[in-house]
């Protein structure tokens, strides 16, 4: 299994009222993509964090492989979503990428 975790700061200069909006927005396009995307097992976007965060969203997904994960990254319709829903509101996004075994 492969996890994919990003996390994101939203643009200095969005409200407080178009983040708000922007995280919606991801957060039902991006996990609209599960069972849409082959090798794509789970996928749930965090917007609602505590005050002691410095990051403005999560995205937690699972993959059954790299290879999955990089069919993923090259899908057209993650990169819809995340072309429309993610890139236009974010000034920063960190990922990390890990194999584990579920057992």
């Amino acid at each position: 299994m492969t996890k994919h975790i990003i996390l994101w700061q939203f643009k200095d200069k969005l409200s407080a009222e178009e983040k708000k909006t922007a995280a919606a927005g991801a957060k039902k396009a991006l996990e609209a993509l599960k069972g849409r995307i082959e090798g794509l097992t789970d996928i749930k976007v965090i917007t609602e964090k505590l005050d002691t965060s410095n990051a403005d969203m999560m995205l937690d997904s699972t993959f059954t492989s790299a290879d999955a994960l990089h069919n993923y990254s090259i899908h057209p319709l993650h990169v819809k979503a995340a072309d429309e829903f993610v890139r236009p509101f974010t000034k920063s996004r960190t990922c990390i990428d890990y194999n584990y075994n579920d057992n």
